[in-house]
Order: C-alpha cells, then sequence, then structure tokens
C-alpha cells in the first residue's frame, strides 16, 4: 500500500524548498536546502506518475460498461495495469528509508588475507579492480596509503574515492573476498586459495565527529619509497593515533600537510562507522538481512579462476566473465547487489 498520508506531507515539504529557493537564500543555506530538495524530487515526480496512471485506470474500466468503448478498453487495461505496478514498486523505492551515508565519499580499504604472498598479489589485483570501476563511473580515487610487497603485492591500500553516488554503489563490497587460482610460482600446478578483506566506509565530515586534540600523538616519518632514486628521503609521513581506542592511521604521500589532512579523513572515517555500528543495531540487522552484514570477518564472494567463474555467496549470483569483472566491470554485480537489497527492503515494508 502507499501511504497516502507520507506523500502529502513530503509533497508540501518539496514545494515549500522549492519556493524557499526561487525566492533566494543565504549562502550557508543553498548546499543544505538544495540537497533535501533534490533527494525529494524523485518521490514526487513517482507520486505524480502513479496518481496519473492510477486515475487512467480508473477511467479506462469505467470504459468497459459502454459497449462502444469495451474492446478498446480490453485492449489497453493489460497494459496500463501491468505499468501500473511497475510504477507503484518505483515508488515504494523512493519511499524506502535512505541511508544518510549514500550520498558521500566513501574510504576504501584492502588488506590480505591468509594466502601469503598470493593474498598480498590479490589484493593489488582488487585495488586496480576498484580503481578502474572508480575511474569508469567518472570517480575521483586517491591513495591515501599504499604499501606494496617485492612482488608487486598489495601489505595495506587506503583510498578515497569521491563522486556521485560512492558510498551507495560500493558499501556492500565490504568482506572477505576469496581468490581460487594457480600461483605463477606453483610449479605443480595446484589450485590455491587466499583472501582479501575489503572495508568500504562512508566518508565522515568534522560536524559527525568531534575529536579532542589531546586524544590524538600525531608522529611524523621517513616516507617509504619503491627502492634506491625513488625513495622520498624527507620527513613527510604522517602517523596519527587515536589514544581512547586504539586506531592508528598513517598517510605517507609527498605533502606532509596532506597527510595530515588525509589521515584525520580516515581516522573520522572509522570513528564514524564505529558509532553508526553502535547506535544503528537495525542497520546491521537489514544489512545480515539484505546482502549480508558487509563486516570483514564474512566471506562475501569467490573469484575462481580456472573456471572464469565469480560467484557472491550473499545473493548466490554467478557469473562466468571473471576476466572482465576483475578489470573493473563490476556494474552488474553492484547493479545485483542493490536490487536484492531493495527487494528485502520492499519486502518488509509491505509484510
Amino acid at each position: 500500500m502507499i501511504p497516502e498520508d507520507r506523500l502529502h506531507d513530503i509533497a508540501q515539504r518539496y514545494a515549500f524548498l522549492e519556493a524557499r529557493m526561487q525566492a533566494g537564500l543565504p549562502p550557508a543555506e543553498i548546499a543544505q536546502v538544495s540537497r533535501e530538495w533534490s533527494q525529494l524530487k524523485p518521490v514526487v515526480e513517482a507520486a505524480e506518475a502513479w496518481r496519473d496512471l492510477t486515475r487512467s485506470v480508473a477511467d479506462t474500466e469505467a470504459m468497459l460498461a459502454d459497449p462502444d468503448f469495451r474492446p478498446l478498453a480490453e485492449e489497453e487495461l493489460p497494459t496500463l495495469r501491468e505499468r501500473l505496478a511497475q510504477t507503484e514498486r518505483d515508488l515504494q523505492v523512493a519511499l524506502l528509508p535512505k541511508d544518510a551515508a549514500d550520498a558521500r565519499p566513501a574510504m576504501l580499504e584492502i588488506r590480505p588475507g591468509t594466502g601469503g604472498d598470493e593474498a598480498a598479489l590479490f589484493a593489488a589485483d582488487l585495488a586496480r579492480m576498484y580503481q578502474r570501476y572508480a575511474e569508469a563511473q567518472g570517480w575521483r580515487f586517491d591513495v591515501v596509503e599504499e604499501q606494496s610487497t617485492d612482488l608487486g603485492g598489495l601489505k595495506e591500500l587506503i583510498a578515497r574515492i569521491e563522486g556521485e553516488g560512492v558510498f551507495a554503489r560500493l558499501k556492500y563490497e565490504s568482506g572477505v573476498h576469496r581468490i581460487q587460482r594457480v600461483p605463477a610460482t606453483e610449479a605443480s600446478g595446484r589450485i590455491h586459495t587466499s583472501a582479501a578483506t575489503v572495508a568500504v566506509l562512508p566518508e565522515a565530515e568534522e560536524v559527525d565527529v568531534q575529536i579532542a586534540p589531546s586524544d590524538l600523538r600525531i608522529d611524523t616519518m621517513r616516507s617509504s619509497g619503491a627502492g634506491g632514486q625513488h625513495v622520498n628521503t624527507t620527513d613527510s609521513a604522517v602517523r596519527i593515533t587515536h589514544l581512547p581506542s586504539g586506531i592508528v592511521v598513517t598517510s605517507s604521500q609527498k605533502s606532509q600537510h596532506r597527510n595530515r589532512d588525509m589521515a584525520m579523513q580516515v581516522l573520522r572515517s572509522r570513528l564514524y562507522e564505529m558509532e553508526r555500528a553502535r547506535t544503528e543495531g537495525a542497520r546491521a540487522a537489514d544489512r545480515r538481512l539484505q546482502v549480508g552484514s558487509g563486516d570483514r570477518s564474512e566471506r562475501v564472494r569467490t573469484y575462481n579462476v580456472p573456471q572464469g567463474r565469480l560467484t557472491d555467496h550473499r545473493i548466490g549470483l554467478t557469473l562466468y566473465r571473471l576476466d572482465q569483472i576483475l578489470q573493473g566491470d563490476l556494474g552488474e554485480v553492484i547493479d545485483a547487489l542493490s536490487a536484492h537489497a531493495q527487494a528485502e527492503a520492499l519486502a518488509r515494508m509491505n509484510g
């Protein structure tokens, strides 16, 4: 059922915000008002389309009583009813509670799990996959911290991804990813299984997390480079320790000032996510029902190289085009996860 009273309240609020924008706003209020207006616009448009189709179906059904128009009505009604059902579903999706973090940039963290050197190489493969996906979406991908192995794998990657709907698209990527393949160094050709952990956190703003300067220990140190002439010989790397939580964040790019800013951003995002998990118990339960908790201890996906197969264990999705996916063609996987989450949320709303 569509909650008409809620639609009425949304329409009134939308009209109020539109009038405010047309009347002119102080610069300090423009961003907040326009953001709320943009969030309500899809709901208002979906409601108008639903009402228009509802009237069309009612008018066409009334034509059944007229012998002259009955054949035409019988021909048009199936299509109209099908369109109405789809429009009603679109409206229900638009009315679903929104995660306040969906529109935010995201912090991506990738680390090798079990599997030694092969796990580190897999972590590097995942980093390239997400970077290429971000580039295809027109998003900005900035590396905050990167520690590599001698074989070209990753000990750790932290990146900030900015663009439209970044966290909404990537939030279900968190968890343990496994790969099954024959390592290049394996002479006997045996298939090995190794793993890497992925965490996607919404970027926190300063107003979200209050951090007292006395809670921080900030150290500067020499950045580690690729070796030889590439070693950065200045003390530009920044390590920030949040004393109350014990969280340690390092940023080791070229600019010490930027490193401090980026390390603080990562720290705020981790503390923000901790607070979200603690205060929003329902959110964690919802995610377990939808596509799994997204916790890094949960195995979410397997990449089987010999079979060219990707399997997402949370929704039972299997695709046989692993090469393209590892090259960044993640759209079908992310669409399926989002659609599953929407379907589960709709089932609970209508249950």
